[in-house]
């Protein structure tokens, strides 16, 4: 039986790809860095912030690495006053909430970004667990955090499914055992199917969710 549903924030609950993109641009552009979409898919989307720096500033020694990971996500909340819920999760939320099913979030965004954008959405407090990069020693793709998620929530793997857009996400969901869903914000159905997503959808309006939920409820 369905027990819980698992999302990650940014990608999943909410198309903040450009916002990031934006702010990483103002944050590296003095060091010569061009933020284009090729870089943001290959070296960004889904990773830490410490294998993001590491990557792309090598030269710099780590204190350098945290001090403009703080300036970039500074940078993010000032420009991510105006995001909305992607399609359908509100009445997906509703829905859960109807039957019993818990929400947990697992995202490897720092507390800070996490509850600003969670308030800017207007769903803080429909989570009953939330796991940030703080909170675990390891992120994703490790599947540590949602690992955690699941033994707060005192359920099984298998009870759980699991929303992620990165291929890091992915890789981290399907090591701890969840059924996972590839939310097609910013990678192609191919891409998240070949790190391990069992569905892909464009909005949690679609139909190959839909049919899902209504299958492991009934069972």
């Amino acid at each position: 039986m369905l027990k819980a549903l698992i999302f990650d924030m940014d990608g999943t609950l909410v198309h903040s790809d450009p916002v990031h993109m934006e702010a990483f641009a103002q944050t590296l552009g003095p060091e010569g860095i061009v933020i284009d979409e090729h870089l943001y898919r290959t070296a960004i989307i889904g990773h830490t912030n410490e294998s993001i720096f590491s990557t792309l500033l090598p030269h710099l020694p780590v204190k350098e690495h945290e001090a403009y990971a703080e300036r970039k996500e500074a940078a993010f909340r000032r420009l991510a006053l105006e995001l909305k819920p992607l399609e359908g999760l509100l009445e997906l939320f509703d829905w859960a909430e109807a039957r019993g099913i818990r929400i947990a979030l697992v995202t490897n965004a720092p507390l800070l970004n996490a509850t600003h954008i969670l308030e800017i959405l207007g769903i803080a407090d429909r989570f009953e667990v939330k796991i940030t990069i703080d909170q675990v020693e390891r992120g994703k793709p490790d599947p540590l955090p949602y690992l955690t998620a699941v033994e707060r929530l005192g359920i099984r793997a298998e009870e759980a499914i699991a929303f992620e857009d990165s291929p890091s996400g992915m890789k981290a969901a399907k090591a701890a055992g969840l059924f996972s869903y590839g939310v097609l914000t910013g990678l192609s159905a191919a891409e998240l199917t070949k790190v391990g997503a069992d569905r892909t959808i464009e909005t949690f309006r679609d139909r190959a969710l839909w049919e899902v939920l209504e299958s492991r409820i009934a069972a």
